[in-house]
């Protein structure tokens, strides 16, 4: 079993904190968006600063969809492209992992390297609250480059054809980090735009162009990779904002960006 490795710094560890902070998220007033997202970015900080920002990711997806999640995170240790098959541990309970999609991922199984990494945790407790029946495949990225990413993408719909499951998948991915608040928006927004399109050798070029610290921007261009080939049309941005809305910072921000691919 994938162990707790944040619970108590990035969310809450015990468990009715936990689900009262959720259930705040998820009856605060959204942006209409129809809830039939094909994938979507969440951040991945702690939940004072970003929470709320992945509430609106999520509820982007029906609550009653009960198939697979393929939760695409960035190695933030540079560790290699990975997957994990184990149930994975929070508080509100074990979520169960999706061996035969994972298996048929094909992708190399690897538990030590992900045992510390946040990416994927943190997007946990989210899918336990609000899809209580859903099953994860979670895949921890190394290399993040186009051609990186678009091998992920054609493992995730190779198995998707293999198994004939019924998936969503959400890219996990802060924005730019430690940078003015007027910068962030404006790069931020700028490298977000090309997902409108979904278009991801703009993505890239933006991501080049402005210098934009995205941590996770291989899992974002293979989640849209994969959604088009489900047949997604567009990104829509649900909401943006910075770690500023927290700490009053506005010199040293991280920006955070819900977006749905449908």
């Amino acid at each position: 079993m994938r162990r707790c490795s944040v619970a108590g710094t990035f969310y809450p560890e015990e468990p009715a904190h936990l689900e009262q902070l959720l259930e705040m998220f998820f009856q605060r007033e959204k942006p209409v968006v129809a809830a039939d997202a094909l994938g979507i970015v969440s951040p991945h900080a702690g939940y004072a600063a970003s929470g709320q920002t992945a509430a609106y990711a999520f509820s982007t997806i029906s609550p009653a969809f009960d198939g697979t999640f393929v939760v695409v995170g960035p190695s933030h240790r540079g560790y290699l492209t990975c997957v994990s098959r184990v149930p994975w541990e929070i508080p509100l309970g074990i979520i169960d992992p999706d061996t035969e999609f994972i298996d048929a991922l094909d992708m190399r199984v690897d538990e030590v390297s992900q045992q510390d990494e946040h990416s994927l945790e943190v997007q946990m407790p989210f899918i336990k609250y609000r899809f209580p029946r859903a099953r994860v495949a979670p895949v921890m990225m190394g290399d993040q480059s186009r051609e990186s990413a678009a091998v992920v993408a054609a493992h995730i719909l190779g198995a998707v054809e293999r198994t004939g499951r019924d998936v969503r998948v959400v890219a996990s991915s802060d924005f730019s980090h430690y940078v003015p608040e007027e910068t962030a928006q404006k790069d931020d927004r700028y490298v977000i735009q090309a997902l409108a399109d979904l278009d991801v050798p703009e993505f890239y070029r933006r991501l080049e162009e402005t210098g934009a610290s995205v941590c996770g921007y291989g899992p974002i261009a293979a989640m849209c990779m994969v959604c088009r080939s489900m047949g997604a049309q567009e990104g829509r941005l649900v909401r943006y904002t910075t770690s500023a809305e927290m700490t009053r910072d506005y010199n040293q921000v991280v920006g955070y960006g819900a977006i749905a691919v449908m």
